[in-house]
């Protein structure tokens, strides 16, 4: 009876992860609530993972990411890139994936993308080349480094603290390495390679606005009825007349169209979102060919102090404003900002449209503001300013001060001579008392739906140990795969772990995977060990789908990308680390 709730309850908690029909930290907060209703577990068992070092230690690495970041200590990475990679984009390519990769090895790799996509923009506007090129292949070169360290990611975190909690001890810091390393190695080798063939090569809707003299901007304008631009290729519209426009996307009933890749023309209504000269613009609009839409009637595109200016803003992550409705926010209220659209996976919602939008990670804001108010919100966390690429970053003079705390981090966890969350806690208390990083900012940068979502899928996966459930499944995979030796199994539950984690985040797969894999271990009588390292490079290896890591699904709207794009490049590398992880890691660590 316990065991088929608990598999409803399962069932339900992937349905609702997948779909987000509710926000994922309300499930979170859901699942406990039900445990301790129906008596399956205590009320102390079932928020034990508020007090789990996992969460403590990754929500450290938060704090000690954005320390790094504020201070300028990842910043000078975009420099390094230009200076290196120059015009050549295959070196260029290279210069960014291994910076990406070596910096993900040991910094949380969601600040590292973070960091990365205004840098490729910018290198993709000065270089001439697309980014929809690099955005996809950075998220993935940051998900395959981040499988070399223990802290890397904080799945390897979770399955480190729930191995010592079964009684196999933690992992080491550098104990993924022999097999990650040359995981990352010949993934990011695959990416070089294939993604400048495979990728889409689509415009870059916002370039640095350095160059005052060929200044251009973004508007969108509305094709009216009985324009002369209806029936045309998107592409052509505007070459006759006015050459100098680009347009970067048609909007139709809320759909997303790139030209040049969707077979699509002009008709009465859609919306052109373009790129162009003030003189151009101006030009365009006295033409009556175009009419701008009525939120956007009045704005001028001279870019005079004091005049307007639009911008894109990308919600991160840690944005206060993930799960906000778009017109109750303070952005909202903001006298600055004027919200003209929103970008929503594809889906893009005018003002009138936008009354009951959620915004949610990658969602991208078109807004309009006055030049002088760039500066205040280049200080906001809750987006990254997308025209505004080289903006200055605060305290530089602590970037060595950083440095030194997070090395001595990385020095006493490697070394054994302090916990890694003892050394992750410490060196987050030393960022903030050592004003590498404020105290607001650092409550500002802990995720806290990251957080809930690990306590509950801990409690989660505590009913499933308690019930028996997780030791019924493990016998029905056994069975399925009886004639087959421990290595087969292994490589089954490689599978199953990342088959899993295309549809729900690394973290909870992580943590609903590894008991079973340990008590599959167990029924074989072989070491558990294998089988937990395993389950790490299983639940990192989420790169088939836009919604299996959040890295991914922040680049989804910048590069312009469909759900396609991601199966061409995710498919051989989930292949790659079943393959590797299924050959090597039973001569790595034997049965």
């Amino acid at each position: 009876m316990l065991i088929g709730f608990m598999s409803a309850l399962l069932v339900l908690t992937l349905i609702l992860l997948m779909t987000e029909i509710i926000p994922v930290d309300l499930t979170a907060i859901g699942i406990m609530i039900v445990l301790m209703i129906t008596g399956i577990l205590t009320p102390g068992e079932a928020v034990a993972g508020l007090a789990s070092p996992a969460v403590v230690t990754v929500g450290s690495m938060f704090l000690i990411s954005r320390g790094m970041i504020r201070t300028g200590a990842v910043g000078f990475i975009s420099r390094v890139v230009l200076q290196l990679g120059g015009n050549r984009p295959a070196l260029t390519m290279l210069v960014i994936l291994g910076i990406v990769a070596l910096s993900s090895a040991f910094i949380n790799n969601t600040a590292v993308v973070v960091l990365f996509i205004p840098i490729v923009l910018s290198i993709a506007c000065e270089s001439g080349t697309s980014p929809s090129k690099l955005l996809i292949p950075v998220s993935y070169a940051s998900i395959l480094a981040g499988t070399c360290t223990l802290i890397g990611t904080s799945t390897n975190i979770i399955i480190s603290d729930l191995s010592a909690a079964h009684g196999y001890g933690p992992l080491g810091m550098f104990e993924l390495a022999p097999l990650g390393v040359p995981i990352a190695v010949l993934g990011i080798v695959f990416l070089l390679g294939a993604a400048p063939r495979v990728m889409p090569s689509l415009q870059n809707p916002i370039c640095e606005l350095a160059d005052k003299q060929h200044q251009r901007y973004l508007a969108e304008v509305l094709i009216p009825r009985g324009s002369d631009l209806a029936g045309r290729p998107p592409q052509e519209v505007f070459g006759e007349r006015f050459p100098g426009i680009e347009v970067i996307e048609l909007i139709r009933y809320s759909h997303v169209y790139y030209p040049g890749r969707d077979a699509v023309t002009v008709a009465p209504h859609d919306l052109l979102l373009i790129k162009g000269s003030a003189s151009d613009l101006v030009a365009l609009l006295a033409s009556g060919d175009v009419e701008l839409p009525l939120s956007e009637r009045g704005m001028t595109f001279s870019g005079r102090q004091g005049e307007h200016l639009i911008v894109e803003l990308l919600i991160p992550p840690q944005s206060s404003l993930v799960g906000a409705r778009l017109l109750e926010s303070r952005l909202r209220r903001d006298p600055d900002v004027h919200i003209i659209a929103l970008q929503h996976r594809k889906l893009h919602y005018t003002e009138p449209k936008l009354q009951d939008v959620r915004l949610r990670t990658g969602d991208t804001l078109l807004v309009r503001l006055p030049e002088t108010a760039l500066a205040r919100l280049r200080g906001r966390a809750d987006f990254i300013v997308m025209e505004d690429i080289h903006h200055e970053i605060e305290h530089k003079h602590m970037a060595r001060r950083a440095v030194l705390i997070f090395g001595a981090m990385v020095a006493a966890a490697a070394t054994g001579w302090l916990d890694i969350m003892v050394a992750a806690l410490a060196a987050a208390f030393l960022m903030i008392i050592g004003g590498c990083l404020p105290l607001r900012d650092a409550y500002r940068s802990l995720e806290s739906r990251v957080l809930l979502i690990i306590v509950g899928t801990f409690a989660l996966s505590s009913a499933l140990e308690k019930t028996g459930a997780s030791t019924l499944y493990a016998e029905a995979f056994l069975h399925l795969l009886t004639p087959a030796g421990p290595a087969l199994i292994l490589a089954g539950i490689i599978f199953l772990t990342s088959i899993s984690t295309q549809v729900l985040s690394n973290n909870a797969t992580a943590i609903l995977i590894l008991p079973i894999a340990i008590a599959t271990a167990t029924g074989l009588g072989v070491d558990p060990k294998p089988f937990i390292v395993a389950v790490c490079f299983g639940a990192s290896a989420c790169f088939a789908t836009p919604i299996g890591y959040q890295t991914n699904l922040m680049v989804y709207g910048p590069g312009g990308y469909r759900f396609s794009d991601y199966l061409k490049l995710g498919l051989p590398l989930n292949l790659l680390v079943l393959v590797m992880g299924g050959l090597f890691i039973p001569v790595l660590w034997p049965f």
